[in-house]
């Protein structure tokens, strides 16, 4: 045989093993990895808030194998605590967790997705954002800033808050100098008292030293460790400004779409997981703390006032309106939680009200 012709020959038959060769092995693709930071609102070592958020970054690695890790930063250490709706929304960074109620500043709907005053409590969010229209409202708000964002964790239901002075009537309110975030701030304001929004570290010193009167953090765990009780006197409940607390987890939206599937499903996975553990920690968490917090002769744990309630729930329901009324979708998103709300109080009502009041 010449050699031209062998060559020839034994370049088809190699040509034609290594395409088999490659039919038949495996496909072996390099999976992308994806680092990206988180920054909190929250101090360093929070309990169930910052602990939480950790908590998610660590079971997302875990899911995806490595494929994508979370660096975390609590308030502070990379941005301001209230800075990080800003760091997510420009790109310095993929995700922060925090509450929306604090950027009423960037847009009035972010209230409602936080918590309402006299409004759903944590099983009628979880209905609303799950079953309702409340998530689709969020992702649409919050596009607008090149967020997306999904709940994660609750506080639960929360208190009324620490005073330094004794609260009879809503006369008492005026003049007080307040530290109540969102739709409760501004129910606050339109009672006379002056109302400064403060990130969780400046709390405690903003109360020891006299800055503010008063005071909401969380409820009976976080706000014992917090110290609360030895600045202030009075513990008032209920929480009517946050029946819950709902916290969120908010994704740079150009980020998160440049995620496989299997990791955006790994995210959310997560955040539902989470949330779950977040809910658990704190119900059971309060009870213990606030059977302490009674026991405490220097702590009064007190009940507003009805009448003082009863103005609270007035003055809410007119503050809510003027807040729908600054932006359509502020409107939009509004009616849709009243109606909502509406609905779900008739089962409420009926299913666990009266087993409250008259069975337990």
């Amino acid at each position: 045989m010449k050699r031209r012709t062998f060559l020839k020959k034994a370049g088809v038959g190699l040509a034609a093993g290594a395409a088999a060769t490659t039919l038949s092995a495996p496909a072996v693709l390099a999976k992308s990895k994806f680092n990206w930071k988180m920054v909190t609102s929250w101090p360093p070592g929070m309990p169930i808030l910052q602990t939480g958020a950790e908590r998610f970054a660590k079971r997302v690695a875990e899911l995806s194998d490595g494929d994508l890790t979370i660096q975390m930063f609590a308030g502070g250490e990379l941005v301001p605590p209230l800075g990080v709706f800003d760091a997510v929304s420009n790109g310095m960074v993929q995700c922060y967790h925090s509450a929306s109620y604090y950027w009423a500043g960037k847009h009035p709907a972010t209230q409602w997705f936080t918590s309402v005053p006299f409004g759903m409590d944590t099983v009628g969010y979880n209905a609303w954002f799950n079953s309702g229209n409340g998530l689709k409202l969020w992702e649409e708000l919050y596009a607008k800033f090149n967020l997306l964002p999904r709940p994660l964790g609750t506080t639960s239901y929360q208190m009324g808050g620490w005073f330094n002075k004794k609260v009879n009537t809503v006369d008492d309110l005026k003049g007080m100098k307040l530290r109540f975030p969102g739709l409760a701030g501004k129910i606050y304001a339109k009672l006379g008292a002056s109302v400064v929004l403060l990130p969780g570290s400046e709390v405690y010193t903003s109360m020891e030293r006299g800055v503010i009167d008063a005071t909401d953090w969380v409820g009976p765990h976080l706000d014992k460790r917090m110290g609360l009780a030895r600045v202030a006197k009075f513990y008032y409940y209920p929480g009517w400004q946050e029946p819950t607390g709902y916290t969120e987890v908010v994704f740079n939206k150009k980020a998160h779409e440049e995620l496989p599937a299997d990791l955006k499903a790994i995210l959310d996975a997560a955040a539902a997981e989470v949330t779950s553990w977040m809910v658990g920690e704190f119900d059971y968490k309060n009870a213990l703390d606030l059977a302490e917090l009674e026991k405490d002769p220097s702590t009064q744990v007190v009940a507003f006032p009805q009448e003082v309630l009863d103005v609270f729930k007035k003055v809410s329901a007119e503050v809510l309106e003027e807040e729908a009324d600054k932006d359509v979708l502020a409107r939009k998103i509004h009616d849709d939680y009243k109606a909502f709300m509406a609905q779900w109080k008739v089962w409420t009502d009926a299913a666990n009200t009266m087993y409250y009041k008259g069975v337990l």
